[in-house]
């Protein structure tokens, strides 16, 4: 049934969305491309899962620690390990190379205290219920997933557009050198900004860990690709263009396993990407500019 796919799929979609807001958030004030954000994603993940199964906390409460946990986690990974590299104007390669590395350690750490094998999140974190519209059935997680989406979106516009912060952290995207003279602590603009990119992708690993019933240590390199591809999509730096990404390759991945297989599920996904980029190679809402120095 189109209806049931069409709701799945905008589920899906709105995770991989969520993820590479963060993603896309650390390119464009950073203009990194931080590989080891699929490992943040995995730590909020196991962030959340221990505070529903060992603490007894309810899931509102392990979101919010997800986020806090994950978005730590990511700052500390850009103060100790990119902000010394950017002090010696390392090349982008250094950098992109230096977060393979912090990726590997962290999926290796988790996987030593909390071992290899697939974890789920305790029974009965969200209420039972299902609302049929026009034939099409949402769960509680689909609404869910959908709400803390568009939500956590609209407050990250908002925010970039509306608030002082948001419009220094436009000038820090633009040039760092200009906001320097201006007075703006570059420095602290990144903190908060991996900050809050590693905090989306901490709920994000929340919503993909309820969504596919799932845990384990590698769950951030599929994401991360699907990342990778959901913000060349979009648009290298664009918020709304994560979001029109993510929904994108859900329609696409959902679609193709319901009528042609799963064994082409990601052929015809990143076929549909590759036809988008030969027709604008910048990503539907990215813009052919270099930041200035």
């Amino acid at each position: 049934m189109f209806s049931q796919q069409f709701v799945n799929a905008i589920s899906l979609g709105c995770v991989f969305a969520l993820f590479a807001l963060g993603f896309t958030l650390i390119f464009g004030v950073l203009r990194i491309v931080n590989l080891s954000h699929g490992a943040v994603f995995m730590v909020g993940a196991y962030a959340a899962l221990v505070a529903t199964a060992e603490w007894q906390l309810p899931l509102s409460a392990a979101v919010i620690m997800a986020f806090l946990v994950s978005g730590l986690l990511s700052a500390v990974i850009d103060w100790l390990v990119l902000r010394p590299l950017r002090n010696r104007n390392a090349p982008d390669l250094i950098l992109m190379i230096a977060t393979i590395g912090v990726a590997a350690i962290l999926s290796n750490g988790v996987r030593i205290i909390f071992g290899p094998n697939n974890l789920r999140f305790p029974q009965g974190l969200l209420p039972e219920g299902v609302f049929v519209v026009s034939q099409a059935r949402f769960t509680v997680l689909d609404l869910s997933i959908i709400a803390v989406t568009v939500v956590l979106m609209a407050i990250l516009l908002w925010g970039l557009h509306r608030s002082r912060y948001g419009r220094a952290l436009r000038a820090v995207a633009e040039s760092p050198m200009a906001s320097k003279l201006m007075g703006i602590n570059v420095e602290r603009m990144f903190f908060s900004t991996t900050f809050i990119a590693g905090g989306l992708g901490g709920i994000a690993g929340v919503l993909i860990g309820l969504y596919s019933n799932a845990i384990y240590p590698l769950m951030g390199e599929p994401m991360l690709l699907i990342g990778v591809a959901v913000v060349i999509l979009g648009g290298m730096g664009s918020i709304l263009g994560a979001m029109v990404g993510g929904l994108f390759l859900g329609f696409s991945q959902v679609l193709s396993v319901a009528y042609i297989g799963s064994s082409a599920r990601d052929a015809i996904a990143f076929g549909l990407l590759f036809a988008v980029l030969l027709l604008r190679p910048e990503g539907l809402f990215g813009k052919s500019v270099q930041r200035k120095a």
